[in-house]
């Protein structure tokens, strides 16, 4: 039938409700699919979405690679925390962050306190699939770039999984990880009443 979703209302509310005034934070590698998820995610449960990256440039009128480039990772992931801690302060809405943000200590306790993580989970090959389309990635100007994202999986991974949630980022509709998002939000309420 055409229009039909394959969300359920009542799983969104829940969701909603598990979150309440929280933000939604969006977690993991590039091409784990956070903003294409997350713009999903935010639409069913109809809050706000919004990526750090497109907020970073916005505020200092840069790409994140000119970034990077001018000033170097340490600065630009000090920028990166003054901005998630801005948007952290109203909610709820659904946040999806750059790909070392959440490696930050400092970032990932406000994330704790203001919002609930999800890690989108994915293996090298779906990755590896989804950032060789884009030549937008500066940690990827490397000589061996799939083995440059291999050693961040390994360096990022054990951290990622620290997250409150977790949901396997893979090559189905996007609208069933984003329905898989929801429901792992939604199951929280039963964390919630233990």
């Amino acid at each position: 039938m055409e229009g039909t979703t394959i969300f359920e209302p009542t799983t969104a509310e829940q969701a909603r409700q598990v979150l309440g005034k929280r933000n939604l934070v969006l977690v993991g590698l590039m091409g784990a699919g956070k903003s294409a998820i997350g713009k999903l995610v935010a639409s069913e449960l109809s809050i706000p979405f919004i990526d750090s990256d497109h907020e970073i440039e916005r505020v200092s009128r840069m790409t994140i690679p000119e970034l990077f480039e001018k000033y170097g990772e340490p600065e630009f992931r000090k920028l990166e925390n003054r901005v998630i801690k801005r948007l952290l302060r109203s909610g709820p809405r659904v946040l999806s962050t750059g790909g070392g943000a959440f490696m930050n200590k400092d970032t990932r306790g406000s994330i704790k306190a203001a919002g609930v993580s999800l890690w989108l989970d994915a293996d090298l090959d779906t990755l590896w699939e989804r950032v060789i389309k884009r030549d937008n990635r500066p940690l990827l100007k490397t000589e061996n770039p799939k083995q440059t994202l291999e050693n961040l999986m390994i360096a990022r991974y054990p951290t990622y999984a620290e997250a409150d949630l977790s949901v396997k980022s893979r090559d189905v509709k996007k609208d069933i990880v984003a329905a898989e998002v929801i429901a792992a939000v939604a199951a929280l309420a039963d964390e919630i009443k233990k």
